[in-house]
């Protein structure tokens, strides 16, 4: 039961991600309708609010709730810093669990696992936290880091139509983003996550959509690992923008026993 509620938490990706800089590497293909995917690329962008707010964000704080089904309830704090800081924390049960990345190295914090003290997050982990540390998402700064984008197509998600575009990066694992062709925002995601040694395929639906300081921001989130009945519904309550957010708050703490 435990284990249903924390494992989507540690492999989510919400909408938000961070911006780089590298060379642009982006398939052109001119699907039906007459669309490039650059031009479906930057209304998504503009649909969330725009590149040039995006920019201009420096920090981000989501508060919500994590519900796994009855009795699977936590409360869930997400805080994201560039340059490409994140820190997800959550409360069951009593217990408060982390899961961070400094931009150098991910940690965590799972007392619901057996892990009372701070340790490293395994590579494959490490790489999820680190995308989750990226406020504008894959589709925009992936190009810029060597990752390719091609359009597979379109079908309906949940009776809507939606372009999925895969993207591949330079080293790791595809995803595709699949994104409404009427509104452009990202309506669900599907990808591989290595999950102690496993591959494991996860989908991830957002909804809820709301305006907060000018930018467009998903407040509902429903995870799960395909071929699997257990989900993770994320309610979000609050969102802050520019935070004052102390760095401390994403370094691994030393350990307190020896």
């Amino acid at each position: 039961m435990r284990r249903a509620l924390i494992d989507p938490l540690r492999a989510s990706g919400l909408v938000c991600r961070a911006l780089a800089a590298a060379a642009l590497i982006v398939a052109v293909v001119r699907p039906a309708g007459g669309q490039t995917i650059d031009e479906i690329v930057a209304r998504h962008l503009a649909a969330r609010g725009g590149a040039e707010r995006w920019q201009a964000l420096r920090s981000l704080r989501m508060t919500g709730r994590a519900i796994g089904g009855p009795g699977r309830e936590a409360l869930v704090t997400r805080e994201i810093k560039r340059p490409g800081r994140v820190r997800t924390e959550f409360t069951f049960q009593g217990m408060t669990g982390v899961y961070a990345y400094d931009g150098k190295r991910g940690w965590q914090v799972s007392p619901l696992t057996g892990i009372v003290e701070p340790e490293a997050l395994a590579p494959e982990e490490a790489q999820v936290a680190m995308e989750q540390a990226d406020l504008e998402g894959v589709l925009i700064n992936g190009p810029k880091q060597g990752s390719a984008i091609e359009l597979i197509g379109r079908e309906l998600v949940e009776g809507r139509e939606a372009y999925r575009l895969r993207v591949t990066p330079k080293t790791g694992l595809p995803q595709d983003q699949l994104l409404d062709t009427e509104t452009y925002l990202l309506v669900r995601t599907v990808s591989t996550r290595v999950v102690r040694g496993r591959q494991i395929s996860q989908e991830t639906t957002f909804g809820n959509y709301r305006t907060v300081g000018g930018l467009v921001i998903p407040h509902e989130i429903t995870i799960g690992a395909n071929g699997r009945p257990e989900r993770v519904r994320i309610v979000v309550e609050t969102v802050e923008l520019n935070a004052a957010i102390d760095d401390q708050r994403f370094r691994m703490p030393a350990r307190t026993r020896r």
